[in-house]
């Protein structure tokens, strides 16, 4: 004979041994001594927190047989009859196989027949929400106006779901996700009774990766209990479901900090190669910034999982970000979270979504911000770069690690000095020119910004306008990154220092530029022939013979007409 599940094994059999749901037994317990039952309740709440059993316990309740300030006593016929399935006044159905109207006028026609051996029937309609609009339109007389003996208990996890109209008739309670300190009681509890050597610490892991759910987490900790008979780890849970290790988390997040993308894929690709499981990890790290940021606003708030112990190295690692660059990383990690389904790069989503933070957090720390210059006689920069009043800047957080003085001293006076006091392009450098120095720009990017050094090697530049220079992207994820203004400038000080003359960039998809310029020519040519083209503007919008002109030596040679 299979074993009993423990969550079915041990669950609550009196008011007593409900957790986490204090409001909703007082609310009954009460009701039931001073005699006001109603005819119809709604339990809704997440899946595992009690609604199922509170609904038997409510059923036991109300037809025990012992005083009411005793019920259910577990003792007498009917309580004992529940307690092993055999009540046929009980009956529970799943709205989710039973959901057309049909279903629902069969129940009417039998509801009308009197208890065979308790006081009332009950009838629990587990997830509720799946009954067709019909459906519901044929239950909501028989919710109006029950037969005396009658009791509905609705049970929901998307309460949302259910017409307002069926709503209105019933009593509602709302049921609570399980604060993980009780879950963790109970489970060492279970534990004691079960004869199972466990951990604390593995037991408040458990906690965690249940999120509130009581069942979850006994499913889990049945689970574990016959993963090793010698008892149940830290490291064990850890290699049972797939989580990383709160080093790896403190490493990333630390990684975070200082901009380290080689150090945060490192840790990310260990934790994946050792066996934690993508979408956990990702989870971790949503919990673990969502502390940071809690401490970082002073909120008052201490998450359950951040003990007195950790709580300083916290505080420390929330001090270096910004509110906003942590709202950011929280909102990126979550959306990984969801992504990492799978696929022949699971880690991906949680590599991009470090990448990402790492972009977004950077410009509050390593963007310099330009001053004020002199006017050039010689032409006005556009409103972005005017001269007349220095650009906007956002304040610095406090980092761990900050660059050193002669270095950032260095950077501010590139921008100050060297930017704003150079004239605007002339027209004179062609894109040819630029991809021939395209290392040097890379080199003078390294230092300043490493990510966008990086981002900057997938594109090349395909026009200039002036003294806008346009480059052209392959992928709209690498154009977007570098087209953010705190990027753009960087970029813009970077190429005008190396050339000697003020430039702007514009960022394009190659692929999108090459066809508006092609579209525009072709409306620009006059009627009788081809308009001409100069053999750097065919080099340059022509890869082909781009490649074959840079590589292989060949000549553009015009054919008379």
């Amino acid at each position: 004979m299979a074993v009993q599940a423990l969550y079915r094994k041990w669950r609550p059999r009196t008011f007593d041994e409900v957790v986490g749901q204090e409001h909703v037994v007082r609310t009954l317990r009460n009701a039931l001594t001073s005699g006001r039952i109603h005819h119809a309740y709604l339990f809704a709440g997440p899946r595992g927190t009690g609604k199922t059993t509170m609904a038997r316990l409510l059923a036991k309740a109300v037809n025990c047989l012992a005083p009411e300030n005793q019920r259910p006593c577990n003792e007498c016929t009917i309580c004992q009859a529940i307690n092993e399935g055999r009540l046929l006044d009980l009956i529970e159905i799943d709205a989710a196989s039973n959901t057309g109207v049909d279903d629902v006028r069969e129940l009417r026609e039998r509801i009308g027949f009197r208890p065979n051996e308790a006081r009332y029937k009950v009838y629990v309609i587990d997830e509720v929400h799946m009954l067709s609009n019909a459906a519901f339109n044929a239950l909501l007389k028989t919710l109006e106006e029950p037969p005396p003996h009658a009791i509905f208990v609705l049970a929901t996890t998307e309460s949302h779901k259910i017409p307002a109209t069926v709503l209105s008739r019933c009593q509602r309670f709302d049921f609570r996700r399980i604060p993980a300190a009780k879950i963790v009681a109970r489970l060492q509890w279970l534990a004691e009774q079960e004869h199972i050597r466990v951990d604390r610490e593995a037991l408040t892991l458990v906690a965690h990766q249940a999120t509130g759910s009581m069942r979850d987490a006994e499913s889990l900790l049945d689970q574990l209990a016959s993963y090793d008979d010698n008892g149940i780890t830290v490291a064990e849970v850890r290699a049972a479901l797939g989580t990383g290790a709160s080093e790896t988390v403190i490493q990333v997040t630390d990684a975070l900090t200082r901009s380290d993308v080689a150090q945060g894929l490192g840790a990310i690709n260990t934790a994946v190669d050792e066996g934690a499981d993508p979408r956990q990890f990702a989870r971790q790290m949503v919990e673990h910034l969502r502390a940071l940021l809690l401490l970082r606003l002073k909120s008052g708030i201490v998450p359950s999982h951040v003990s007195e112990d950790q709580r300083p190295q916290l505080e420390e690692q929330a001090s270096a970000f910004s509110p906003r660059s942590l709202a950011r990383a929280v909102r990126l990690f979550t959306q990984a979270a969801t992504e990492a389904k799978g696929g022949w790069q699971p880690q991906l989503p949680l590599e991009m979504a470090f990448i990402e933070a790492t972009l977004l957090d950077e410009p509050e720390s390593s963007v310099p911000s330009r001053q004020p210059a002199p006017a050039s006689p010689r032409a006005s920069l556009p409103a972005r770069h005017s001269t007349s009043s220095p650009a906007p800047t956002r304040p610095a957080p406090a980092r761990s690690v900050s660059p050193s003085p002669s270095q950032s001293s260095r950077v501010v006076l590139e921008s100050a000095s060297t930017y704003g006091s150079l004239v605007p392009g002339d027209g004179s450098l062609t894109p040819e020119t630029l991809r021939k120095r395209w290392s040097e720009l890379l080199n003078i990017l390294r230092p300043r910004n490493l990510s966008l050094e990086a981002l900057m090697r997938s594109c090349e530049p395909v026009a200039v306008e002036g003294d806008v220079v346009v480059l052209g992207f392959t992928h709209n994820f690498h154009c977007s990154k570098v087209g953010e203004e705190h990027n753009k400038q960087i970029i813009e000080d970077a190429l005008s220092s190396l050339i000697g003359q003020r430039y702007r960039v514009r960022c394009v998809l190659a692929q999108q530029e090459r066809t508006a310029r092609m579209s525009r020519r072709s409306t620009s040519e006059p009627v009788g022939g081809k308009a001409a083209l100069s053999a750097e503007q065919i080099i340059a919008e022509d890869p082909v013979v781009r490649a074959a002109v840079e590589d292989l030596g060949a000549q553009i040679v015009r054919r008379s007409e």
